[in-house]
């Protein structure tokens, strides 16, 4: 294998697959990154238990200066490798498999000569059936993963909840994530024909995926195997394992009447919500306290050892019964920032029971659920 590339195009897709290797493998082998170089173009591979991304480069790019002398493959450890090309002083690199997996690694006077492995050897991708599949815009399915994986749970004692739930049935996908104190759903409709399928996607391959984008690309395919997902873009194959078990049901604990209703702005309320945070972070109580009646809507934080805080927020318009309700301001902000700029209606039914947040625009069908903290 003879290859000779732009460093900089070299080093994006390096990077790209470098978000799916681990140091901490119990297969050696799976701390490298994979090359395969056809005449179609150049093959990067990385992996661990849960993803592999796979991205290709074609030799008919012409920002990679792409000039292939000789087909082949090798594995070379990824970390240290990226840091030769990161450091490299030319912007070109040629890379040459030489006798006994070694590779000569050159760029103008600088030239590393560094042991690889047998790339016969790095374990096969998954084969993924081609019939269950979906096509989704990528600008969607990112803005889906930003509205739902950050409420997946952290804790390992409920692994299903460590995942988002993603669920295609009547033209419809579906996508929920909760840790148990709250909750984020959102639902799109889906126009192609398309198999119903019920998945658990961790939540942590989702974020790397959503990272694995590019600018460039456009649409995302999505197949479905029996315990593997492949997100598929014209440059990258981005798999992960599903997660195994039931998903519990979500839709009994979203809340259809309500007593108290409030319209407010996203941007004004997170703001409120971080100064009264400044407070209650400082305390052994991570609480705010937001009293809602017909003449105000007034925002609470105290710590006992720093001080308290009061604010009087803006809000567009107020309805039914008087309210105070204690929340976890972290989970406030959190659901605040994936509505990003618009209004939202927080709807309540008492101080201990969970309240949602959703659009104030009817079109958009996104709702989350926080849990109050009871309070003495």
């Amino acid at each position: 294998m003879k290859l000779t590339i732009k460093r900089s195009m070299f080093l994006q897709e390096l990077q790209t697959v470098q978000r799916a290797i681990s140091s901490k493998t119990t297969i050696p082998i799976l701390t490298g990154v994979k090359i395969v170089l056809t005449e179609e173009g150049l093959s990067l591979t990385g992996s661990n238990a849960d993803i592999s991304i796979e991205s290709f480069l074609s030799v008919e790019d012409e920002k990679a200066q792409m000039t292939i002398e000789k087909t082949g493959s090798i594995v070379l450890q990824a970390r240290f490798f990226g840091e030769i090309i990161r450091k490299l002083p030319e912007e070109t690199v040629t890379l040459e498999v030489l006798e006994n997996n070694q590779v000569a690694i050159t760029s103008g006077k600088a030239d590393f000569t560094v042991n690889g492995l047998d790339a016969d050897n790095y374990p096969h991708l998954p084969v993924i059936d081609a019939k269950n599949q979906i096509q989704l815009p990528v600008h969607l399915l990112t803005k889906i993963i930003n509205e739902t994986s950050f409420a997946v749970s952290l804790h390992e004692s409920r692994p299903i909840l460590t995942g988002v739930h993603f669920v295609l049935e009547n033209q419809q996908l579906l996508a929920v994530a909760t840790d148990s104190h709250r909750l984020s759903q959102r639902i799109i409709p889906i126009e192609q024909a398309a198999e119903n399928f019920n998945i658990v996607i961790p939540g942590k391959s989702l974020l790397e995926l959503s990272r694995s984008f590019t600018n460039e690309e456009e649409m995302v395919e999505i197949s479905i195997m029996e315990n593997q997902v492949l997100f598929k873009t014209k440059t990258m194959y981005f798999y992960s394992r599903l997660l195994e078990g039931n998903y519990p049901d979500t839709n009994r604990l979203i809340p259809t009447s309500f007593n108290t209703e409030v319209d407010i702005d996203v941007p004004e309320f997170l703001a409120a919500i971080e100064r009264a945070s400044l407070l209650s972070h400082e305390g052994r109580n991570n609480i705010v306290r937001l009293s809602v009646s017909s003449e105000a809507v007034t925002l609470y934080g105290n710590s006992p050892e720093v001080g308290k805080v009061e604010e009087e927020l803006n809000y567009e318009k107020v309805s039914g019964d008087p309210l105070e309700i204690s929340f976890n301001p972290d989970y406030m902000k959190a659901a605040l920032r994936a509505f990003g700029d618009t209004s939202i209606t927080v709807k309540f039914i008492s101080p201990i029971r969970p309240f949602t947040l959703e659009p104030t625009e009817a079109d958009m069908n996104f709702i989350q659920l926080i849990t109050p903290v009871r309070t003495n």
